[in-house]
């Protein structure tokens, strides 16, 4: 094929894909819809709507005439200007991706993953464990089946096969070394938080409780301060708070309790972090694969870098502190900024993965980690969950859920099909420390203008060195590129040291 026909099959290429990516994100809308405002009635025409688009997307990527056109293409890939050329090594990853997934498959895995999300939402709040069981098995299943076909077709492990679909080019190789060096030092560095916080003064208790109208009025605010554009998205309710929709129409959720602001204002702002991300990639490449979010360690790495790193620094504390007096009336010590400090970094073994702190967080992550490999790998069923989960949490955290509720049920993850997932977690927790700290030696100052409120110095340096690469690079590179370093545990560690010991 000559040189003309190669551009003519990557403008070809790029209108599909912009097609396809407006499929895509319509697939998202729907899945915060059901997640927020569809009637329970509507779980099974859903289901059927949200397969019968998996499909059409699956039929798009699978067919042959688009590998022609890809391969077309690739014939004078060399010419290409750099983005372009990384946009057609994207279209390419996501065929093999899509073909390695037999179409039926993809069916059967949609309508499951939908049907047994709906019953996780009533188990978990029954505490009943045995109606979930059953469809959990069947997804299980399935997710054995499309790693196999999937580590056939990119010759990786299963577990790495699924684990490339949320992290391109991660291997479970690196995540076991990471994990372990965090495991050589968290289990003694969390006694030491834990001495000096029980010789330090206690936090003062909160007295609410605090109006979610309040609440969500306050949330807005932050929001705003941080950069969210509510003419591009919007804040509700779900059991589970999560992000979607897409760049042009962000879709975020929280949920709260009146009983407790901070569980649910740091929620806000830990998905606010992924929506500045998504509003982030680069607007020209909007609707190609290039322009997309660079995989769930990046995004993860987003929403901490807010939540964790900068939302929970003492400077951003001391700005929000009479922000939070005058939306709830607060008076008095309790409301002091040290005091709230104690509160947002009180350190500790807990139960919820999403209520844990940031120094005994890894350790739910790794958990999940060891269990979904053993699942994929066919060591573990459903039936066995429940008492694998429990010997985790004493082998990791010393303590013993109650109840499934508060154990194996207490995620959506596994009920909607992401098996994979997990360990991008506490990867976007390493590589949002080394960004803080990059941030920090790159703009004098940052710290300062949080003390004001003002985040436009990290958002403008986050903005430059990881929005806007969109998926030009893989992970890694677009951390090392930032950071001057390949993803590690060092910097976690360091921040770990300095904020809960001071040293």
């Amino acid at each position: 094929m000559n040189a003309l026909n190669s551009i003519s099959a990557y403008e070809t290429l790029k209108s599909r894909f912009h097609r396809l990516a407006a499929l895509q994100g319509a697939q998202s809308v729907l899945h915060w819809d059901r997640a927020t405002m569809m009637p329970e009635g509507g779980a099974k025409a859903r289901a059927e709507q949200q397969a019968a688009l998996a499909m059409i997307c699956h039929d798009m990527l699978t067919s042959p005439q688009l590998a022609e056109l890809v391969a077309s293409a690739e014939e004078t890939a060399s010419s290409l200007p750099e983005w372009d050329r990384a946009n057609l090594a994207e279209m390419r990853r996501l065929l093999v991706h899509a073909n390695a997934t037999p179409a039926d498959l993809v069916e059967r895995l949609a309508r499951q993953r939908s049907e047994t999300e709906m019953v996780w939402r009533h188990a978990r709040a029954a505490n009943d464990y045995a109606s979930l069981a059953p469809g959990l098995d069947k997804l299980i299943s399935l997710a054995r089946e499309q790693a196999a076909a999937k580590a056939d077709a990119l010759g990786l492990d299963p577990y790495d096969a699924l684990l490339d679909g949320y992290d391109p080019g991660r291997r479970s190789v690196e995540i076991d070394r990471l994990f372990a060096e965090l495991e050589s030092f968290l289990p003694s560095l969390l006694q030491e938080v834990m001495k000096a916080q029980k010789a330090a003064p206690q936090p003062l208790a909160i007295e609410g409780p605090f109006p979610i109208a309040l609440q969500e009025k306050l949330g807005r605010e932050i929001m705003g301060v941080l950069g969210f554009d509510f003419q591009h998205g919007r804040l509700d309710v779900s059991h589970h708070p999560f992000s979607g929709g897409v760049p042009d129409d962000s879709r975020i959720t929280t949920r709260y309790d009146e009983s407790d602001f901070t569980e649910s204002l740091m929620g806000i702002i830990h998905e606010t972090g992924h929506s500045l991300y998504e509003r982030g990639l680069p607007e020209e490449w909007r609707h190609q694969p290039v322009g997309r979010s660079r995989g769930m360690t990046i995004h993860e790495s987003q929403s901490l870098l807010f939540e964790m790193q900068a939302a929970r620094s003492s400077a951003f504390v001391g700005w929000l502190t009479p922000r939070l007096k005058a939306a709830f009336g607060g008076e008095g010590p309790a409301w002091s900024p040290e005091n709230l400090l104690r509160h947002y970094r009180k350190v500790g073994p807990s139960l919820i993965r999403v209520q844990a702190d940031e120094v005994t967080y890894p350790l739910h992550v790794i958990l999940r980690y060891r269990l979904e490999r053993a699942m994929i790998a066919g060591e573990l069923g459903a039936a066995d969950l429940p008492a694998a989960w429990n010997e985790g949490m004493r082998r990791y955290l010393g303590i013993t859920p109650p109840d499934d509720a508060s154990g194996c049920m207490q995620d959506i993850h596994w009920p909607s099909g992401s098996f994979g997932y997990f360990p991008t977690y506490t990867l976007g927790a390493l590589a949002a420390a080394q960004l803080f700290a990059a941030a920090k030696t790159a703009v004098p100052g940052l710290e300062e203008a949080l003390g004001r409120g003002d985040v436009a110095p990290l958002l403008g340096w986050i903005r430059e060195n990881v929005h806007g690469r969109g998926s030009s690079l893989m992970p890694d590179d677009i951390i090392a590129s930032a950071t001057g370093g390949p993803l590690g545990t060092g910097a976690f560690r360091r921040h770990i040291e300095v904020r809960y010991l001071g040293r």
